[in-house]
């Protein structure tokens, strides 16, 4: 079993910056990658960018490329998400994810952080 708990949401301005952190734990040697996803209200969930666990490669939906940015810790089994010059259409819950069967998808989600973008 994996643990995942996110937090840092929160309310900020538009074009203002925020970093969300989702902390692993449980039985986390297996991660093969850790993710973001996001759902606005009425909308379907959106992928936003994960990162590999070994390689640190990074991987990023078109609607956040350039601005956000995934990066890891290793020793706290912990990964962030920098999102800089928010949009009021980054407004949603987001939610953190991780893989740890090998060939299969998003195994383990948190339970999500919501973040509000006041335009």
């Amino acid at each position: 079993q994996v643990q995942l708990v996110e937090s840092g949401g929160g309310l900020v301005p538009a074009e203002g910056s925020l970093r969300l952190s989702c902390a692993a734990s449980g039985r986390t040697f297996t991660t093969y990658r850790m993710g973001w996803f996001r759902q606005a209200p009425g909308k379907e969930r959106e992928f936003v960018g994960h990162i590999w666990w070994s390689s640190g490669q990074t991987f990023y939906g078109d609607p956040v490329k350039g601005r956000f940015r995934i990066s890891r810790d290793n020793a706290k089994n912990t990964v962030y998400l920098q999102m800089n010059s928010l949009k009021p259409e980054d407004t949603a819950v987001y939610y953190c994810a991780s893989q740890t069967i090998v060939g299969s998808t998003w195994n383990n989600w948190g339970q999500g952080t919501q973040v509000t973008v006041a335009s």
